[in-house]
Formats: structure tokens, sequence, C-alpha cells
């Protein structure tokens, strides 16, 4: 069965998550929007959004050391109360994403935090690539906006496959913790020492 625009934003409304969020729920479920309500609940995504703009002012540090003592990672991991920043699923959050910045390397939390000097060279690589292929120049533009796209899914840290399970994003681990937990919690920042490396 297929959806429409509007079964999508009706889904935004009653479920307060993303877009993208909502067309997955539903294709998974047919284009039924109350299997697809059920889907988002399920997946913590729904109660996490609705949170989403609630002020941040607790948190902890998530630390990581890799085994060979070779690349350590600190991150700050933000939610609303002290309670929360408390609870064992918390300080667990904040070591696992620690855990994959220092195998992933991101550049920055999100798409506006990686440094736009990095995403303009990459750019131009890719119209290059593109010119070089031979592709129509009408269609350069659209081709290297996709290319960009894929770039931050492997330099930004919320939108890159989570290292642990490859399925989900950094940013879905985020939201399930945090409708379990009943608060907005978000990555502040976080900085990855690699022995060796300025």
């Amino acid at each position: 069965m297929s959806f429409t625009a509007k079964d999508v934003q009706e889904l935004r409304q009653r479920t307060g998550a993303g877009m993208m969020d909502c067309k997955r729920a539903l294709q998974e479920n047919d284009g039924n929007i109350e299997k697809a309500i059920d889907y988002l609940r399920t997946k913590g995504i729904a109660k996490a959004e609705k949170r989403a703009g609630k002020e941040t002012t607790e948190g902890i540090i998530g630390s990581y050391v890799h085994h060979n003592n070779k690349i350590a990672v600190l991150v700050e991991l933000a939610c609303e109360t002290d309670f929360v920043a408390r609870t064992d699923d918390f300080k667990e959050l904040g070591r696992l994403i620690a855990e994959h910045i220092a195998a992933a390397a991101p550049l920055g939390v999100d798409k506006d935090s990686v440094p736009s000097d990095r995403v303009e060279q990459e750019r131009a690589i890719f119209s290059e690539q593109a010119r070089a292929a031979g592709k129509p120049e009408n269609l350069i533009d659209k081709i290297v906006e996709g290319k960009v796209e894929a770039y931050y899914k492997d330099v930004a840290l919320m939108h890159q496959a989570w290292v642990r399970e490859p399925k989900k994003s950094v940013g879905d681990l985020v939201k399930e913790t945090s409708a379990r937990l009943g608060e907005h919690i978000h990555v502040r920042r976080f900085i990855r020492y690699q022995l060796g490396e300025a």
C-alpha cells in the first residue's frame, strides 16, 4: 500500500518524529498510520522527538581509552536532569558513543559542526569527478549534493552508522535511549586523541 506526503505530515504531527523516520515507519507498515505510530513508539523515536526542544543543563563526560592506549575519547553528553545523568543507561550511552568515536573518527557532532573547509574541499573533488566522468553539466550540482550527503554519513557523528550495529545510526541510538529515559539527550561535543596526531 502506498502513502502520500499528507500521510507523512499527519504522522509527524501525531508523533513528533522526524520526516525520514515517519517515511520509514510508513514504508515498513504498508502505509498504515496506526501501525506506523506503534512502530515509532517501539523504536523509541516518537517520544524522543517530542522532547527535542527541552533544555539540557545536566549530563556527563563519557570516556573511552582503546586497549592499546593509543586512542582516547572524551564526549560531553547532555540531558535534562541530574537524576537521568546518574543512571547506568545514560552512562553506558556515553561510553558507547565514546567507543564509536574512537573507531569511526568523526569530524563533528552533526552536519553543522563538520568544518566547512573540509566540506567545500570534498564538494570540489566530487564536482571534478562528475565532469571527468562526462556527466551532463545540468546534473552535476545534483550529483555533487548527493555525494556531499553521503560524505556527512561518513564524517558527522549523529549520521554515522553505529559501529556495533551498522543498520542503526548513532543518532538512532541516542533517540532510543532518550525515549527509554524520558528526557531529551544530545551530544554537545567530543575530542578524540590519537598518539602522534596533532
